[in-house]
């Protein structure tokens, strides 16, 4: 039996197990635990319970019948009211046995935010114009150029913007030390990216020749046994190279594009970024048409989610960072911040992220928006394209995460549709 209450946005749910449901639950448990009781002078499995109770105290089968009648208890108040949704395991707040009245329990949990959409019509935030200036089409030009550099090799002494091509391995008190060594390691001098003072004792060296370089690690290193410590890289010299870029002239592009000219292939390049930058800014008006709403909804988002999600936000970065070969204590070291404190600046990007998801599962409710078979198989067709292979063929590779992302994708871009007509 229960009995439920809502209590500053959480549920108070009071639970009571009689007498005799509380015996029932005490022997489910002895039947359930008893094969991993030794008792002496009886078989493994064998013992009565007033046996094993006497030998392991008279409390032994509590805390699994409290699992039995609690559980069930609070699976069957679930089940009978759809509407109230916990965000959160309940905790126990209180619980009283006595022989007369049996088991008392009362459970708290957080409630799912209950709050109401505001007016879809006119909201404020607006989609930002689009504009590609000829110096970003430059950029992109001298992109090109740099991804086509020919490296050429020259006798001349190491000089500052040369890139020397290097074996060194790393010494920390005449001791190697882990992801200390390369071969054939082409390094940019003057880019900064070794420790502090070894790229210009480079300057100087000619190939073939070999030198001891002295560097002392930062203090803020990331790697933990190193910061700090003075070290000696013995590196040889194999090559001195010079960055070679190619002109961007007419014959270039014909040679090396689909395009005839430097005219054609800057047009080109123009309407791609056009393109990029439209698409950017239409996923900044979503984004913020979802913002102007979750905060016109005066969304409370219990802490409870918050750090559930930050939780999640976490382990993502986490798994990001062990692909960078990074633990996320090393990171933590590095930036000089503690997880609480790293936690803590991720609390508002949590409730953003809580309060959107909130208000589109709202909208999706309350405009009954789904995805149609025709809807969807349309949505993995275009997907498809990309990869020349039919709609049966890529759906036949396809998983059951696969077809929940391609039906989300229909529902969210009908969601974000539907908004936009109303802002139109």
């Amino acid at each position: 039996m229960y009995k439920f209450e809502k209590k500053d946005k959480q549920g108070v749910l009071k639970i009571s197990i009689s007498s005799e449901d509380w015996e029932k639950a005490l022997e489910k448990a002895y039947e359930e635990n008893k094969g991993k009781f030794n008792i002496q002078g009886f078989r493994k499995g064998k013992a009565p319970r007033k046996v094993i109770e006497q030998n392991y105290g008279d409390t032994i089968f509590f805390d699994d019948a409290f699992d039995i009648t609690v559980s069930e208890e609070y699976r069957k108040f679930l089940e009978e009211n759809t509407n109230i949704i916990p965000v959160e395991q309940p905790h126990v707040e209180n619980n009283t046995f006595t022989a007369d009245k049996g088991l008392e329990v009362t459970l708290k949990f957080d409630l799912l935010p209950d709050f109401e959409l505001p007016s879809l019509s006119g909201l404020k935030a607006k989609k930002a114009d689009v504009k590609v200036t000829d110096e970003q089409v430059e950029q992109e030009v001298e992109r090109e150029r740099l991804s086509h550099a020919r490296y050429v090799e020259t006798d001349k002494e190491v000089e500052e913007g040369d890139f020397a091509v290097i074996d060194f391995k790393g010494f920390v008190d005449d001791v190697a030390f882990e992801g200390g060594e390369a071969k054939d390691y082409r390094l940019e001098i003057g880019s900064h990216t070794f420790i502090e003072g070894f790229e210009e004792q480079i300057i100087g060296m000619k190939k073939g020749e070999e030198k001891d370089i002295k560097v002392t690690f930062p203090e803020n290193y990331h790697a933990e046994n190193l910061k700090g410590k003075p070290a000696v890289f013995k590196i040889k010299l194999n090559k001195v190279e010079k960055k070679e870029l190619p002109t961007i002239d007419d014959k270039y592009i014909s040679d090396t594009t689909e395009f005839e000219n430097v005219e054609e292939y800057k047009k080109s390049i123009k309407e791609n970024l056009i393109k990029m930058e439209e698409e950017r800014a239409e996923r900044d008006y979503e984004v913020a048409l979802l913002d102007e709403i979750a905060a016109k909804s005066n969304i409370e988002v219990p802490q409870s989610m918050i750090d559930h999600e930050v939780h999640h936000m976490v382990e993502d970065f986490e798994h990001r960072l062990s692909h960078q070969g990074m633990t996320l204590q090393a990171y933590l070291d590095y930036v000089g911040k503690t997880l609480d404190e790293f936690k803590k600046e991720r609390e508002e990007d949590a409730g953003k992220n809580i309060k959107t998801r909130l208000v589109l599962q709202k909208l999706i409710s309350q405009n009954n928006i789904t995805a149609s078979s025709e809807e969807l198989d349309k949505n993995i067709e275009e997907y498809a394209s990309r990869y020349q292979m039919t709609l049966e063929d890529f759906k036949k590779a396809m998983s059951p995460n696969d077809y929940a992302y391609f039906e989300n994708n229909v529902i969210m871009t009908k969601v974000l549709d539907l908004i936009k007509s109303k802002n139109a």
